[in-house]
């Protein structure tokens, strides 16, 4: 019993004083040296007396520093490529973010690998509140319905909030014989496996739009994935593919250009920027409901406390006139919650993609 309530004691003062692993082994052997021809009781005694110390001096302390967070710069991975939707919106935050909490949160692009790249990266970052992630539908939903093995899991992260929500324009090359959606879905019927379209890798988000979109309308096309939105959109632009299901993000400004066409918006009601682009609803095809949000995350074991800082200071960014103008103008809304409805709507939403994933008959990886 007294080697349990000495290893205990001993657990937690390492925990509190948080040493690299090497350091701590030294330590413990030290103690255990000297401390190993003293009777059971007075060893006890000695690990018990640490503990309480620490208890009032070193925790109040760590208090204090939650207060002060962040004190260094934090590094925000982004799966994103530059330019990208997700890239946009992560700026757009992280930038005025850094203003209001005084110091700097660096976006770092890390794309590729159906977001697996940059996840992974932050997945075994320290969990101190100075390693963030921007989270997408594809990385917390798609992922891992789509791939046996990941390098992280959910539970690898704890959600901070869902920032922004962006509904999928379906777009098309002016090359494509069709103005709107019923003579898209014709030629698409006539012609299959001739139309094709980009998604930001296998399992993203607008991966499996093409694939609702094929289940709904009776259609084949062919899949071809890129490393984020704006090599997809690129390769739209030069005629490499025919359609995409993306965001506004990156495809007002070539939508307003005329440099590709688009069919319908999977939203609700039609985007303010683009009056005349019909929803999928009006457009004659119910139940098309596709998107991603941007969210951010923190790895698990992040402290509560910061995770809540963090919450308030980015819902009251997400609320400033300027910043829900300046996303309202790229297609998208603001969405600003707790980190329990955040964790709750991935929940939900992963129930919904995975019928999608089990009718497209896609196989996990």
């Amino acid at each position: 019993m007294h080697l349990f309530i000495e290893q205990v004691c001993m657990d937690y003062i390492l925990w509190c004083v948080r040493l690299p692993n090497l350091t701590q082994r030294k330590i413990v052997q030290a103690i255990r040296h000297y401390l190993g021809q003293v009777p059971n009781w007075l060893r006890i005694l000695f690990w018990s007396i640490s503990a309480f110390l620490l208890l009032n001096s070193v925790l109040p302390a760590y208090a204090q520093n939650y207060q002060n967070y962040p004190e260094r710069p934090v590094r925000v991975l982004n799966p994103s490529s530059p330019g990208g939707g997700g890239d946009v919106i992560a700026r757009i935050v992280m930038q005025e973010l850094s203003k209001k909490m005084n110091q700097n949160f660096i976006v770092d692009n890390r794309p590729g690998a159906a977001n697996i790249i940059a996840t992974e990266m932050a997945a075994k970052a320290i969990p101190d509140g100075y390693t963030l992630l921007l989270g997408t539908t594809g990385t917390f939903v798609t992922n891992p319905l789509l791939y046996a093995k990941l390098p992280y899991s959910n539970q690898s992260f704890v959600p901070i909030v869902n920032a922004v929500n962006a509904p999928f324009i379906l777009c098309v090359h002016p090359n494509v014989p069709a103005t709107n959606l019923t003579e898209l879905i014709a030629y698409a019927k006539a012609n299959p496996d001739k139309l094709s379209f980009a998604s930001f890798g296998k399992g993203s988000s607008n991966h499996l739009a093409g694939e609702l979109f094929q289940i709904l309308t009776g259609t084949k096309s062919i899949h071809v994935p890129y490393k984020g939105g704006a090599p997809g959109m690129a390769a739209l632009l030069a005629g490499d593919i025919t359609m995409t299901f993306d965001s506004g993000l990156t495809s007002i400004a070539n939508i307003q250009a005329k440099k590709i066409r688009p069919i319908a918006v999977a939203a609700q009601a039609r985007l303010s920027e683009l009056p005349d682009v019909p929803t999928f609803t009006e457009a004659g095809l119910a139940n098309f409901h596709a998107g991603s949000w941007y969210g951010f995350m923190a790895p698990a074991g992040t402290p509560i406390e910061i995770v809540q800082k963090l919450n308030v200071q980015i819902n009251q960014v997400l609320r400033t006139p300027e910043i829900t103008a300046r996303i309202n103008q790229l297609g998208s809304s603001i969405v600003g919650n707790t980190s329990t409805e955040f964790t709750r709507q991935i929940a939900l939403e992963s129930e919904v993609w995975s019928s999608v994933v089990k009718k497209a008959g896609i196989a996990p990886e």
